[in-house]
């Protein structure tokens, strides 16, 4: 029983370390971000703070994952394009999360052995099938042009997102969200238009 609480105590203040944790990424950054400091907010040592993730790269790869999470939460009734739009839109506010996402992103897929590598991999597997599907279906209603090659698209997309949050950590005054639904209006420009008559 008592092996019970523990591990219920365990889940709780893992769950109040990614909470804690997702706030001071997203005001400080990854580079911004120590183990102390978020140990500090928790009333952890270090050690203690790593005991629940084993290392920083895990710790701040269980903060994306929460992100994303949090993301889908936020968007839950939307359909995928729409989703896409409003969390690049959400972006803009959450700096230190774009920053954490990006560098991650960076390292993880350059190396195959980094903690984070298998979940980007699987992360962009499974969002470029989901907008393909999304985009197919639209497709089969018209709105998008049957001559458009939809799986193209949708890694068009995902390019253009990552791309401009780069931009925009150079440059805030860039909009993300409109240089997307930029691509987006242009694969649409070519639809048939609804016979009126």
């Amino acid at each position: 029983m008592a092996r019970r609480g523990s591990y219920a105590k365990g889940v709780a203040k893992r769950e109040e370390i990614l909470r804690v944790a997702l706030e001071v990424v997203d005001r400080n950054g990854m580079r911004g971000t120590s183990v102390r400091e978020l140990a500090d907010a928790v009333d952890l040592t270090q050690a203690g703070l790593l005991h629940h993730f084993g290392s920083k790269e895990e710790l701040f790869l269980a903060i994306l994952t929460a992100r994303d999470e949090d993301s889908g939460d936020d968007t839950a009734g939307l359909d995928i394009i729409d989703q896409f739009l409003a969390v690049i839109e959400r972006n803009a506010q959450t700096p230190g999360m774009v920053q954490l996402f990006t560098s991650m992103a960076a390292a993880a897929t350059s190396d195959p052995s980094h903690p984070a590598h298998a979940w980007f991999a699987e992360r962009y597997v499974r969002f470029r099938a989901n907008l393909t599907e999304s985009l197919r279906l639209r497709q089969l209603t018209g709105e998008v042009p049957e001559d458009v090659d939809v799986a193209k698209l949708a890694a068009v997309m995902m390019a253009v997102s990552d791309g401009m949050q780069l931009q925009w950590m150079l440059d805030p005054a860039t909009d993300m969200a409109a240089h997307l639904r930029l691509v987006w209006d242009l694969a649409l420009r070519s639809a048939p238009k609804a016979d009126v008559g």
